[in-house]
């Protein structure tokens, strides 16, 4: 096993043996102020660059000193947003140390420092973003990433710790603006904060020792206390009432006496779909459909029933009217009436009448909206007396076609 000490008068030391030997002693970092202007990364949006402010750093026993701003060129955007790092970069080889940009991945994260023992040692300064389609650097997509060098009792942020600490290395984090020390696995803080719920070996319950407290002392204290359970003699009660209403209760019918044989109806009525045997059966005809004639004293309308079951006549005397204007109806569109004969659904156990004539509302509300009811919002029935009207419509519509077809059988030339 070679051994080797150093260094010694008259004996040779080489690049290697220092910087071993000065890593010991000093770690590799900015020298200067935390946070201060030293090697600090900055832009100004005047291009696609970003400039190295003046600054003294020692990387792995090496020194760097730059007395003036230093400009960095940064590649073209890319169509995805990419990080490039720069790093002041050590190269025993060419035994000198520069400046550099480590272009980034787009899309992806930023290359990282190479930090090598004993060949290329690159110590980061910051990271710039550099969003697609970007044509210069503003200062705000500069992040700083400088690790600071000092004594050993070193300060940094959580993101530029000592990437090789020695076991007990302490530091002040300013980011967690707290003192930490390397454990040798982790880094741990020198000075936790003391909380109830981290306190090891606490008692579930502590129970008070033997005390008493003055009246005054006592908080939320109630206003008013309400009595203790007690009892009071009949005679002792004073105010009290000569008689006493019942409180609420029920009879059963048959304990209720002198009630009365019959009840005459109370004022009500009925919804607008009374049933068979109802009054709705005098209104409707069908207690004498053929036992009155049009003649006598009475006079006949036509009746509309209201949705709350009220009839009203139907008038049309122009006495009743007002804005009358023509309405033209579309012959086709009464033409495309479907008649049909159907069976009515059987309701509360009664049959329904069968063979029916008519139309299907929901046929006709595609042509002839203004013909159907609707009742809660929904397809009801239909206005069969309107029928006529429209009716109207293609009658007029076929006389005219008629009186061209008997003109042109005459050889009769047409008025248009």
């Amino acid at each position: 096993m070679a051994k080797s000490s150093y260094p010694f008068d008259s004996q040779a030391t080489t690049e290697s043996q220092y910087s071993r030997l000065f890593r010991e002693l000093q770690d590799s970092g900015v020298v200067g102020s935390a946070d201060g202007p030293d090697l600090k990364v900055t832009a100004d949006g005047s291009g696609m660059k970003v400039f190295v402010q003046p600054g003294f750093a020692i990387i792995r026993g090496h020194a760097f000193f730059s007395t003036a701003a230093e400009s960095l060129n940064i590649a073209a955007a890319d169509s995805a947003e990419r990080r490039d790092r720069i790093v002041l970069r050590l190269d025993p080889a060419a035994n000198r140390i520069d400046l550099a940009v480590l272009k980034g991945v787009p899309g992806g994260d930023a290359i990282g420092a190479t930090q090598t023992d004993t060949d290329i040692f690159e110590l980061s300064l910051g990271l710039v973003r550099v969003s697609p389609g970007s044509t210069n650097i503003s200062a705000n997509a500069v992040i700083d990433g400088r690790r600071y060098c000092g004594s050993r009792i070193g300060t940094w942020t959580t993101n530029t710790r000592p990437t090789t600490p020695r076991v007990s290395q302490l530091g002040f984090n300013r980011t967690a603006k707290a003192w930490e020390y390397w454990d040798g696995t982790n880094w741990t803080d020198l000075a936790p904060t003391v909380t109830w719920s981290n306190i090891s070996g606490r008692p579930a319950t502590f129970a008070p020792a033997p005390h008493s407290h003055a009246w005054d002392e006592i908080a939320e204290k109630p206003g008013t206390f309400p009595p203790a359970g007690h009892a009071h003699d009949w005679n002792s009660v004073t105010g009290k009432p000569g008689s006493y209403p019942p409180s609420s209760h029920s009879h059963s019918w048959a304990s209720i006496t002198g009630k009365p044989g019959t009840f005459p109806p109370s004022g009500h009525s009925h919804s607008s779909y009374l049933q068979a045997g109802d009054t709705i059966a005098w209104a409707n005809g069908s207690k004498q459909p053929h036992s009155r004639g049009v003649s006598g004293s009475g006079t006949y309308y036509a009746v509309w029933v209201r949705g709350d079951g009220g009839f009203c006549r139907n008038t049309s005397s122009i006495r009743f009217k007002e804005n009358v204007r023509d309405y033209e109806i579309v012959p086709d569109d009464v033409l495309a009436l479907r008649p049909v004969v159907y069976d009515r659904k059987p309701e509360d156990g009664q049959p329904g009448q069968k063979n029916e004539v008519g139309l299907i509302a929901e046929e006709v509300e595609k042509t002839l909206p203004w013909v159907v009811n609707y009742l809660d919002g929904e397809v009801d029935g239909l206005r069969y007396d309107l029928l006529g009207v429209a009716l109207l419509s293609v009658v007029q519509d076929q006389e005219q076609r008629i009186k061209e077809l008997e003109a042109r059988m005459k050889g009769t030339p047409r008025d248009d």
